[in-house]
């Protein structure tokens, strides 16, 4: 039975058992904007004068509420109640079982949670809140997908995926490897699609970026040059610690449920193209915690960031050599043609996400893209036909470069002349 609640409880004397929200409003219009008697008012409507008088005399619309229903659990509630009272957290199932009962699960955990709170006292915790700008999270996350390389191999190259705090804007990208340079290469990348540079970083202790000493973090050397060149500051996590970056850990959980199932990648520059149009529609979709969606913060959040240096840190592998007579030079397990005009000099090999490039004497002499299957041989045609063409062709030698001895010079030796 529906009854209604407050001043309308006379309306059940009324023509109508209850008045509808809609008459209501009605009532109203018909009294303050056309004047109509309350008389007439009850014609058109079709209500009694009585409901009419007490929909104008109410602060508001009316309202019902449903008597309540006897639940079976009612009558167990006086012995729920003590066992809660001895034992505040006595799990649902072992009230159950004390107190004999035999019904629906449901109904039972319901009363329990409701009367659990009378005797266990509140819990809260703090909510944390970051400011535009203030930091962003970091961390490595491997995708469970092996990702083709090459020549029948495969690999399950990381990913770094970093969270704003403040927007919760995502960002990610795969690189090679977790040595220093991919991992602060792709760094750079990924601050760039970020859109600035936050005051703070928070990361785990990668050994490419900090070794502990003492139980403290020391960033490495390259991190410091990479850091300290933008400007941004570090924070390290206490090992075992996963809650000091949360919000990266959802995140890496997100995309391990959310992107990879269904996908296939034909290498990993295919892989990153399928996750930047992935990172479009998650940065745009309502985040559970804000309530809103992180296009909608970004703007203030990169308001407050960091902008960029005129000069950005160039993380990339940098090493010099001498090129031996094969004229290949060696990274990680794959070794590179250069040119052979460089036999036999020292020059500067650069190593980036995507290629391996070789300069002497500043200018660029190979240039390869990367390989990330192993122990391979990359050539290059023009470096084939320049080697060729060096071996058939005669050596040359200008006499007038040769120094011819004074033969005069034996006979004064010998006392001849």
């Amino acid at each position: 039975m529906v009854v209604a609640s407050g001043p309308w409880l006379e309306l059940e004397l009324g023509r109508k058992d209850v008045i509808e929200v809609e008459d209501w409003a009605e009532i109203r219009r018909l009294h303050r904007a056309e004047g109509l008697a309350i008389k007439e008012i009850a014609r058109r409507v079709g209500v009694a004068r009585n409901t009419v008088r007490t929909a104008l005399r109410a602060d508001g619309p009316p309202s019902y509420e449903r008597e309540p229903r006897a639940w079976a659990v009612d009558a167990f509630e006086p012995q729920i109640r003590a066992l809660l009272a001895e034992h505040p957290r006595m799990p649902a199932t072992v009230i159950a079982e004390r107190i004999g009962w035999e019904r629906s699960m449901t109904q039972l955990k319901l009363r329990v949670a409701e009367l659990r709170r009378l005797f266990v006292p509140p819990d809260p915790v703090q909510r944390t809140d970051y400011a535009p700008g203030e930091l962003a999270q970091w961390d490595l996350w491997f995708p469970p997908v092996d990702i083709p390389v090459g020549v029948d191999q495969v690999a399950r190259p990381p990913v770094l995926v970093g969270v704003a705090g403040y927007s919760r804007w995502l960002v990610a990208r795969m690189i090679p490897s977790r040595q220093a340079h991919d991992i602060l290469s792709g760094h750079l990348a990924c601050l760039i699609d970020l859109g600035g540079i936050p005051k703070v970083g928070v990361y785990d202790n990668e050994p490419a970026l900090a070794a502990r000493h003492g139980g403290r973090a020391k960033p490495t050397e390259a991190f410091d040059r990479f850091r300290g060149v933008l400007g941004m500051g570090a924070v390290f996590c206490k090992p075992g610690d996963p809650e000091a970056k949360g919000l990266v850990e959802r995140a890496n959980r997100y995309l391990e449920t959310s992107f990879v199932p269904g996908r296939s990648f034909d290498d990993v520059a295919d892989f990153n193209i399928q996750l930047a149009g992935w990172l479009q529609k998650a940065n745009r979709r309502q985040h559970r915690t804000l309530r809103c969606r992180p296009l909608d913060r970004i703007v203030e959040d990169r308001r407050a960031m960091m902008a960029f240096p005129p000069v950005l840190p160039d993380a990339a592998l940098r090493f010099s050599t001498r090129i031996a007579r094969d004229h290949h030079v060696r990274v990680d397990t794959c070794d590179y043609s250069v040119h052979p005009k460089a036999i036999g000099r020292r020059v500067e090999v650069r190593v980036d996400l995507d290629h391996v490039v070789v300069l002497l004497a500043g200018d660029e002499i190979a240039r390869h893209p990367r390989s990330l299957a192993k122990h391979r041989t990359i050539t290059d045609l023009a470096h084939v036909a320049a080697r060729a063409a060096l071996r058939t062709r005669p050596a040359a030698v200008d006499i007038d470069d040769v120094e011819v001895r004074d033969l005069a010079v034996y006979d004064r030796v010998l006392g001849v002349a």
